[in-house]
């Protein structure tokens, strides 16, 4: 599933090709949303914003379109009288002047005034976002440290989007790696000097990821593989997707465990995990 980078660089290029213009046309794909097409018709693209996973575009004075990707959901820009062929299907297609832009395959959407925005059931429930530039390291901390999630696991609350925003799977392997933070350590087990360096880490390498398209790894390190052949899937991590792999800081063969659902990778040696 796109994490909190990918939606904001998607929400960055469907902004830029429609923001600021009018809607000609659009067309929804799931049934209960056809009402909106004519009254939404005529009415301006102010902004894209983005809440972690999802996305909000502004219209008018008061309506929003909520959107979530989900797993398998994927944006495309293009011209107006030249959508590209695809197996996908089309749940959402806007027309602005000649410039479109289209959502395949994603199924949670919603056309929202400003009272149904706040009370949404997804967004109402978030954490601060990783990319929100007002978030600092001390608003992480003291969220680490709250009794809401201080006595859980970092590896289960850091997909948590309750308790913060934008954070999946691989960012979560990436910042626990780069903390040498065992998964399953707790925030009140954590001394001030770690809680502070999980915080920057946390926003950092999101930052970082929505910089340069989904690099977490250290950015020189990731550049030299690649000219010595690696992919970029092979070269943008430190340890996600990197099972028997060796660690690029002590050599140890990377792990791969189970953790809320999903694969977990880590470090044995440099996260002092025991089986």
């Amino acid at each position: 599933m796109p994490e909190g980078p990918e939606i904001r660089r998607a929400a960055d290029i469907v902004e830029k090709q429609v923001a600021g213009r009018i809607i000609d046309r659009i067309y929804f794909g799931l049934e209960p949303l056809k009402p909106w097409e004519s009254r939404l018709t005529g009415l301006k693209i102010n902004r894209i914003a983005t809440h972690g996973k999802a996305m909000v575009m502004h219209i008018g004075q008061n309506l929003f379109i909520y959107s979530h990707n989900q797993l398998y959901g994927r944006w495309r820009c293009c011209k107006s009288d030249k959508y590209p062929s695809s197996n996908r299907q089309l749940r959402m297609a806007i027309d602005c002047q000649d410039r479109s832009a289209l959502l395949y395959s994603a199924s949670d959407i919603a056309v929202l005034d400003s009272a149904q925005l706040e009370r949404h059931p997804f967004l109402s429930k978030l954490g601060p976002d990783v990319l929100d530039s007002t978030v600092t390291p001390d608003d992480i901390v003291a969220r680490l440290t709250s009794d809401k999630f201080r006595n859980r696991r970092l590896g289960n609350i850091l997909t948590d989007q309750s308790f913060v925003a934008g954070l999946g799977n691989y960012l979560r392997c990436e910042v626990l790696f780069v903390c040498g933070l065992d998964p399953r350590s707790r925030g009140k087990d954590l001394e001030e000097e770690s809680l502070q360096a999980l915080a920057d880490a946390m926003l950092g390498l999101a930052k970082q990821s929505y910089l340069t398209g989904g690099i977490t790894n250290d950015l020189e390190r990731a550049n030299s593989l690649m000219k010595q052949g690696a992919s970029f899937g092979q070269a943008r991590h430190h340890v996600y997707s990197r099972a028997g792999s060796p660690c690029y800081r002590c050599g140890s063969v990377i792990n791969r465990s189970q953790g809320s659902g999903q694969a977990i990778y880590y470090c044995p040696q440099c996260q002092s995990v025991t089986s």
